[in-house]
């Protein structure tokens, strides 16, 4: 259960139940709505921006402390229009997006008074109206950069920015919202599943830093009619990717108008196993950008929404005012919810697109070909730096028939982790490669932890062990978890590795309640090598191995 607080409001509130109960109103464009009001190069300076020199009109996060009256206007609208969220204005509030205006350094403010002006609409609002709850959620943009794409189009294994970088970004940009009063924190218009799993590992530290935590609302945009992402997933795998971080809901934003929007918003009802939102555009551009869909025909298409129990949280993006807030608030009036679904617990994984083992599934394929210590050819190949070939490698193994790829780069004469970084990088630009997750192959934790950065899909981990202690075996497992990946557990413990049934089963057993019990991980995403070597190792002992 989430409390939501503030020391102003006394009254708690959870918001889990009230979407419980109705469908939820998320309020619509802030940046639609500022443009209204004509605004010149000093209504985004004050006192300390005065002398700032680079243009800062258009840098519309700046207006929660250069002209906070204008966005408290614009909060108190939509509140007065229905809406039961109201999102900050601090969609570029990260040092990150604010770089661009060589702002990095008041990127707390921007969230923290983000904060607080919200705070205060809402609060004003509902000394006037008590009537129900409403809710201030903290709006966390995806940044002007990219962590699975490159920049640089002649060489794909570039980045323009780093997991880390990102993790760093989110997590300041959070403590100055969570500071300043909001309710909730909504990582929105995401094109890249990389930059929110950077955003959701930050929360998931920050939370157990402070020992207090909000919900979190993940929006995806779908960027255009083959229902993918940006970086290229399709609904399912990005649900996949994310369905680690206990969110609020899941749902998508932005780039389409309602009508397209439906098939994926449809998709995501059916797999996601918490809430669902989603607020699209007021219809598509027409040719000089502007959005033409009125209130009434938006109402009409989101409808269908609410009467095919779609959602639980409904409002507008781009091109949306507070009269299209007020229609869609009437839709969704006295209307039930969307029911959250029975999500079977399998192991689901996903790359660019998603793959599920059920008891019904055959075994599934690992290609082991992209291994340094399996592969004298690929081997060669990563030795010398010929990266195109060893991309052929993997791109065989998809060919033939592979749904998970391992990869290893586990070589005495290589630089594991950055040979890691280069391989992965370069897989992500090839969507006929990465479309099926991946397996981080390493005996070597920093190479590991250098892979999970890498892949915006749910992929595993091979392996961890209690070898090195149950403490460091919560460690790496824990952090595993919070990178949303699944979890290979090899049958070593302190003692050497299992040799015998009993064995086998005291130390599965031992990881296992570790794991589920005190790391809180996902019992299906736990996979158990049980240490069966063939009898060609040549080893006497080895030759009864399969029989015990």
């Amino acid at each position: 259960m989430f409390y939501l607080f503030n020391t102003k409001l006394v009254m708690k509130f959870d918001i889990q139940k009230e979407l419980e109960k109705r469908i939820l109103v998320l309020d619509g464009a802030m940046g639609t709505m500022i443009q209204q009001y004509k605004l010149e190069e000093e209504d985004f300076r004050n006192e300390k921006l005065k002398d700032h020199s680079i243009p800062l009109k258009g840098n519309n996060d700046l207006l929660v402390f250069t002209r906070p009256d204008v966005i408290k206007a614009i909060h108190l609208q939509y509140l007065e229009a229905g809406a039961d969220i109201i999102e900050t204005n601090t969609f570029s509030g990260t040092t990150i997006a604010q770089a661009d205006y060589k702002l990095e350094h008041i990127v707390y403010d921007i969230n923290f008074y983000g904060a607080k002006v919200a705070r205060e609409a809402v609060d004003e609002f509902m000394k006037k109206d008590p009537s129900r709850p409403r809710f201030v959620a903290g709006a966390m943009g995806p940044t002007n950069r990219t962590a699975s794409l490159s920049p640089d189009i002649n060489d794909p294994g570039y980045r323009a920015v780093t997991f880390d970088e990102l993790a760093f970004a989110f997590k300041e940009q959070a403590k100055a919202l969570i500071a300043g009063g909001v309710d909730l924190l909504l990582l929105e218009t995401i094109i890249d599943t990389l930059n929110v799993k950077a955003a959701l590992f930050a929360l998931m530290e920050l939370f157990e830093e402070t020992g207090k935590s909000l919900p979190v609302m993940v929006s995806a945009t779908i960027t255009d009619a083959s229902g993918r992402t940006l970086s290229g997933q399709v609904t399912e795998a990005f649900y996949n990717s994310v369905s680690h971080a206990n969110l609020l809901s899941v749902g998508l934003n932005c780039a389409l108008g309602a009508k397209e929007l439906r098939p994926f918003l449809q998709e995501m009802s059916r797999v996601a196993g918490c809430f669902v939102s989603a607020y699209p555009n007021a219809g598509l551009p027409n040719q000089f950008g502007e959005y033409d869909q009125t209130a009434s025909e938006m109402a009409e298409v989101v409808k269908d929404f609410v009467e095919n129990g779609f959602v639980n949280i409904l409002g507008g993006c781009c091109g949306t005012t507070p009269e299209h807030i007020r229609e869609i608030a009437k839709v969704v009036e006295g209307k039930a919810p969307r029911k959250i679904s029975a999500i079977a617990p399998y192991l689901r994984l996903s790359g660019l697109e998603p793959i599920t083992l059920t008891p019904e599934s055959n075994f599934m394929n690992i290609g082991e070909r992209t291994n340094v210590t399996g592969s004298a050819k690929f081997l060669k190949l990563i030795k010398e730096e010929r990266f195109d070939e060893a991309l052929s490698v993997a791109q065989e193994q998809v060919n033939g028939g592979a749904q998970v790829i391992d990869i290893n780069m586990d070589e005495g004469m290589l630089d594991g982790e950055k040979t890691m970084v280069r391989f992965l990088n370069l897989i992500a630009s090839e969507p006929d490669i990465s479309k099926v997750p991946i397996m981080i192959d390493s005996s070597k934790w920093p190479i590991i932890e250098a892979g999970l950065k890498c892949i915006q899909g749910k992929g595993i981990v091979n392996s961890i062990s209690l070898k090195s202690g149950e403490d460091e075996f919560i460690r790496q497992a824990s952090l595993i978890r919070k990178y949303g990946a699944a979890v290979i557990v090899m049958a070593f413990d302190e003692d050497g590795q299992a040799d015998s049934t009993a064995r086998r089963i005291e130390i599965s057993k031992r990881s296992y309640d570790i794991l589920v019990n005190k790391v809180k991980f996902p019992s299906q995403d736990i996979i158990f090598d049980l240490n069966i070597f063939p009898v060609g190792t040549g080893i006497e002992e080895h030759r009864i191995n399969a029989l015990s």
